[in-house]
C-alpha cells in the first residue's frame, strides 16, 4: 500500500475512533480515592518527553503501520509509549511537510484535550500532566492550554492542601485521645487511693470494735458466738469447694469408636516398635476437634499415623469439651 492510500485510510479511522474514545472516557467517570491517613500529598511526576523514546527511535513507515494500528484500535492518546497521538507527532518530526500527519494531529487534540480535563477532575494528575505534555506537542498556541496548566498546578496544590489538613487532623485526633487516655488514667488513680483510703478506715473501725468486745463482760458468750459463726463459714465454704469441684470435674469419656493406627510399612518391614503419646480434645459431639502429639518414641516414626488415628475416633456426647492423653502402642505383631 502506498503512504497516500495508507494515510487516506488513516484518516477514514480517525472520526470513528475519535468517537468511540469519545463515548468511552464519558462512560469511564470514576470518582477519586481519599487519600490515607498521613500519606504525602498528591503531585504530579516529573516532567518527561512527550514522546516515548522508543516512538521516536521507529521509522516512517513503522510510524504509519503502528499509528493506523492505534486508531483502529480506539487508542488515540493512551496507554503512553502506544497511542496514535504520540506516532504521528513522531511521524511529524520526520516528515515535517506531510499534510495528513498534521490534520490528523488536528483531528485528535480536541479529544486528548477532554482526557486531559477528565483527569484533572479525577485528580490523576501524571496522567494529565502527560497529556498536557502533549496537547503543547501538537499545538504549544492551543488556547485551552494555559487553563489546563493552570488548572494542574492547583490542582496538585489544592490536593497537597488537602491531605496536610487531613494529616494535621489526625494528628490533633491521635493527641486528644493520648490527653483522654492520660485523664482516664489519672481518674482510675485517684479512684484506686480514695478505696484503699476507705479500706484502711473500716479496718480501723474493725479493730475498734474488737478491742471494745474484747473488753466486754461477755466476751466468752461472744467467743462461742463467733466459733460458731467460723464453724458455719467453714462448712459453708467446704460445700461451695464442693459444689466448684463438681462442676469442675472433667465429664468421663465414653469411647463409641476407637480405630487403631495403621502400622507404616517402613516401620513393619523393619520390626520397629514404638509408643507415642498425643493429647485430643473431645468436642460436645464426642469428636475429636483438636490432637497433637507430646511424646513419640521413636521420634517422627510413628507420629502421623498415630495423629490420623486419634481423629477418627468418637465417644459419646459430653457436656462441654474435655481434654484428655492417650498413649498409642505400636508393636509388630500386636
Amino acid at each position: 500500500m502506498s503512504h497516500v492510500a495508507m494515510n487516506a485510510a488513516a484518516r477514514r479511522w480517525i472520526p470513528v475512533a475519535l468517537a468511540l474514545a469519545l463515548a468511552a472516557c464519558s462512560g469511564k467517570e470514576e470518582t477519586p480515592a481519599p487519600a490515607a491517613d498521613g500519606a504525602a500529598a498528591p503531585a504530579a511526576t516529573p516532567a518527561a518527553p512527550a514522546v516515548a523514546a522508543k516512538v521516536q527511535s521507529m521509522g516512517t513507515e513503522q510510524l504509519r503501520d503502528s499509528a493506523s494500528r492505534a486508531l483502529a484500535e480506539n487508542r488515540m492518546y493512551a496507554p503512553a509509549g502506544d497511542n496514535a497521538i504520540e506516532y504521528y507527532l513522531a511521524l511529524r518530526d520526520k516528515t515535517p511537510d506531510d499534510a495528513s500527519v498534521k490534520s490528523a494531529l488536528t483531528d485528535l487534540l480536541p479529544y486528548t484535550l477532554i482526557a486531559a480535563e477528565q483527569h484533572l477532575g479525577r485528580e490523576d494528575f501524571t496522567e494529565a500532566q502527560r497529556l498536557v505534555a502533549l496537547i503543547e506537542k501538537v499545538d504549544p498556541s492551543a488556547p485551552a492550554l494555559p487553563r489546563l496548566k493552570e488548572g494542574l498546578t492547583k490542582g496538585v496544590q489544592v490536593a497537597a492542601k488537602r491531605t496536610e489538613d487531613e494529616t494535621a487532623k489526625v494528628k490533633k485526633d491521635a493527641e486528644d485521645r493520648a490527653k483522654q487516655l492520660v485523664e482516664q488514667q489519672r481518674l482510675a488513680d485517684q479512684r484506686s487511693k480514695e478505696a484503699e483510703a476507705a479500706k484502711q478506715i473500716a479496718a480501723q473501725q474493725d479493730a475498734a470494735r474488737r478491742d471494745s468486745e474484747r473488753q466486754d463482760a461477755e466476751r466468752q458468750a461472744a467467743a462461742r458466738r463467733e466459733a460458731e459463726q467460723k464453724q458455719q463459714q467453714a462448712a459453708a465454704q467446704q460445700a461451695s469447694a464442693a459444689r466448684a469441684a463438681a462442676a469442675t470435674a472433667a465429664p468421663t469419656l465414653r469411647p463409641v469408636s476407637t480405630p487403631a493406627p495403621r502400622y507404616p510399612a517402613e516401620a513393619l518391614r523393619s520390626s520397629t516398635s514404638g509408643e507415642v503419646l498425643v493429647e485430643i480434645t473431645v468436642g460436645t459431639d464426642g469428636s475429636v476437634t483438636s490432637a497433637r502429639v507430646l511424646r513419640a518414641t521413636p521420634s517422627r516414626v510413628f507420629d502421623r499415623e498415630a495423629l490420623n488415628a486419634v481423629k477418627r475416633w468418637r465417644f459419646e456426647p459430653v457436656g462441654a469439651p474435655v481434654t484428655t492423653r492417650r498413649t498409642l502402642v505400636f508393636a509388630p505383631g500386636g
